[in-house]
């Protein structure tokens, strides 16, 4: 039997479950004997992300001793597209170049 840590956390709150699991065990496997998706409802089982130790990792990942198994929420907003209304913001304000993207040369 080897001991890892199960972790969900919330903007305003994190739980976080040591669990004894078997030496074969998967990541998945783990999630599901901590018994935190009873928990924490917030988890939708049915479509878990999962890290072991801040990289993301499969659902049937074979786990080691010691190892902190995250779940991961969903993202709110694409990273792409956040990233491009910043960029077409600051281009509008005038903080950056209308053609290049770039910071404007100021005179």
């Amino acid at each position: 039997m080897i001991t890892v840590e199960v972790v969900f956390a919330l903007p305003t709150k994190a739980t976080s479950l040591l669990v004894e699991v078997p030496e074969t065990c998967s990541a998945e496997q783990a999630v599901i004997k901590s018994g935190i998706i009873d928990k924490c409802p917030e988890i939708d089982a049915t479509n878990l992300t999962l890290g072991i130790w801040n990289r993301t990792c499969k659902l049937d990942q074979l786990i080691s001793d010691g190892d902190r198994i995250e779940i991961y929420r969903p993202l709110i907003a694409d990273p792409k597209d956040a990233r491009r209304k910043r960029a077409e913001k600051a281009k509008e304000e005038g903080r950056a170049n209308k053609i290049t993207g770039g910071r404007p040369l100021h005179k």
